[in-house]
């Protein structure tokens, strides 16, 4: 008795195995069921996709639209407008005057070179690891396409993020000319933290340092002016 109960089990074992084994080669053959049909009804809401087999590309703004766009957002006027009210700061002593050649290092999206464009700057160089045209280009902050000393002012928000703040000084020193001037904007500080900042700067002294509001946040400014590089 107990050997037909096991021979009966085998059997449907070896049954549900089979099927289990063709409704797996059908699924996989079979082509997916997910595709919304092109002539089904839009709902007014949905703008994209047409249906998820729609194949057609996407859509681009031309660059100059996309960038217009996003120049007239209320959080691009906005932070555009605390830059320019922080360099009109250098500009009020004379740091920086319309034919000044300035850096921007690490510029992200480019709100520091506009700001300066809109001050009067006419010469404005901006670079980042990935490039917003035609405000900033691409280029390593730690290795810089730059002769020496062919920029009257650098500046810099983004010191605190620099992979190697060491290299990163050092190459806005070395592409500023002497008698020019670094800027970095960090999180405010003070005392010890702005003099291990100062260490970083091995040819150039602090002229003044100040407690700002840049984008919406508070950071103290450090103002550096370049020396003679040591022999």
């Amino acid at each position: 008795m107990e050997r037909n109960v096991e021979k009966m089990l085998n059997r449907v074992s070896v049954v549900f195995i089979s099927i289990g084994t063709v409704l797996m080669v059908i699924m996989i053959l079979q082509t997916p069921k997910t595709c919304i049909s092109p002539e089904a009804p839009s709902k007014p809401h949905t703008h994209f996709p047409r249906s998820t087999c729609d194949s057609t590309p996407r859509q681009h703004l031309p660059l100059p639209k996309k960038n217009a766009r996003l120049w007239s957002s209320k959080a691009w006027k906005s932070r555009l407008s605390s830059f320019s009210n922080y360099f009109l700061r250098f500009r009020d002593l004379g740091l920086l005057q319309n034919h000044t050649k300035a850096l921007c290092l690490s510029a992200g999206a480019g709100h520091a070179p506009m700001a300066l464009s809109n001050i009067g700057l006419s010469d404005v160089t901006a670079v980042e690891l990935v490039d917003s045209i035609p405000l900033v280009k691409r280029a390593d902050p730690h290795n810089l396409p730059f002769f020496d000393g062919v920029f009257d002012f650098a500046f810099t928000a983004h010191l605190a993020e620099a992979l190697f703040p060491w290299r990163f000084v050092e190459e806005m020193e070395r592409t500023v000319r002497r008698g020019g001037f670094c800027v970095v904007a960090v999180d405010e500080c003070g005392g010890d933290d702005v003099r291990d900042i100062a260490r970083l700067f091995h040819n150039s002294k602090v002229v003044d340092v100040a407690n700002v509001t840049l984008e919406g946040s508070k950071r103290t400014s450090i103002l550096f002016k370049v020396q003679d590089s040591p022999t």
